[in-house]
């Protein structure tokens, strides 16, 4: 079709089309606004609303004061066996010590160091009380720890089980709002595509097209990107449940708008050639030629031939001759090629 305009009004439609986009890309920025505010209708969930503050927070409580208790059970632990270490170095050394002075003792023979025997024997024997003193306090630090660590264990599976409950009531929530947050994007996006319909069924030729096409390309848009996304899966049923009944309305509109197109062609095919012509648009006709069709049928025909005059498929009538010069023309031509006369005038001279 395009070829049959000229040129200002290639330009001018060019630029309408260029405004239809600005127009739309307006339209899906603000959409795109109003759509992303729309989970902000709903309040945030926590899986602390779930839970009951009466039987959740004695246990929080209680695993805060064993985890605590733990804490300072293992810094007690690690200093009682610092000191452990300590002692039983000291009881380790004084041994060690006291065997090399008995065994000199034995080899001197001298009666006069049992005192000093008696001595270490009881430094040997307060030491090694130090390092069983030391190793209790290990113990009983790693008693408390053990003990600190058992209830935080117990305590936290007993809230692990309120959690998973209230997490499953969470779950079972966020698809609730999930699915309502859906709704409000249906809601709102329906209605533009019903209206973006209309338009385009009855609208999209006006005088106003570029803002009805920019309306169209919007409505689509919000359709297929802000609402279709988020439509809830289910495991998949209600995604391909809504393919099946999308896909079942689209196909049958195309089904009954093919039989109309052909019964329209076939009415049209029965009229005479003159009222037949006299209908055809003359950008749509030129436009048909451009393309090697009918602009009746749209059927293939070899324009080429200068002994076709006719269509083959349906007979309208293709070329002509000139009433004043007699020159083969274009039936759909306004003017003769050869001699510039209109075609109205050439036919008045010809009758």
């Amino acid at each position: 079709m395009s070829k049959s305009l000229r040129l200002s009004e290639k330009w001018f439609r060019r630029g309408l089309w260029l405004v239809a986009v600005a127009f739309a890309w307006f339209l899906i920025g603000l959409g795109g606004t109003v759509v992303g505010d729309l989970p902000q209708v709903e309040r945030p969930l926590r899986l602390e609303d779930f839970m009951d503050p009466a039987a959740a927070d004695p246990l929080r409580a209680a695993v805060r004061e064993a985890t605590q208790t733990e804490q300072e059970a293992q810094r007690g632990l690690e200093q009682a066996e610092l000191k452990a270490q300590a002692a039983g170095q000291a009881n380790r050394n004084a041994r060690e010590t006291f065997s090399n002075w008995l065994a000199t003792r034995r080899a001197t023979q001298q009666p006069d160091q049992d005192a000093e025997l008696v001595a270490r024997t009881r430094s040997l024997d307060a030491l090694k009380s130090t390092e069983d003193e030391a190793l209790r306090q290990v113990n009983a630090q790693r008693q408390i720890a053990l003990d600190a660590r058992q209830a935080r264990a117990r305590e936290q599976q007993r809230l692990s089980v309120l959690e998973d409950e209230a997490r499953d009531r969470l779950d079972a929530e966020a698809r609730r709002v999930e699915l309502r947050v859906f709704g409000y994007r249906l809601a709102l996006t329906l209605p533009l595509l019903v209206v973006a319909g209309w338009l385009f069924a009855k609208k999209r030729k006006s005088t106003y097209w570029p803002f009805v096409w920019g309306f169209i390309f919007f409505a689509l848009f919000a359709f297929f990107v802000e609402l279709v996304p988020y439509l809830p899966s289910y495991g998949g049923y209600v995604r391909y449940i809504v393919g099946i009944v999308l896909t079942a309305i689209v196909g049958r509109y195309a089904i009954l708008g093919l039989n109309r197109y052909l019964a329209r062609q076939r009415l049209a095919e029965a009229q005479p050639d003159t009222v037949r012509r006299s209908e055809l648009d003359y950008d749509t006709a030129l436009a048909r030629l451009g393309k090697g069709v009918c602009p009746g049928c749209e059927r293939p025909v070899d324009l080429k031939n200068t002994e076709i005059d006719f269509c083959p498929h349906c007979g309208i009538g293709l070329f002509d001759r000139c009433g004043a010069c007699e020159a083969r023309k274009s039936a759909f031509s306004k003017f003769c090629h050869a001699c510039g006369t209109a075609a109205k005038a050439a036919s008045a001279v010809g009758s």
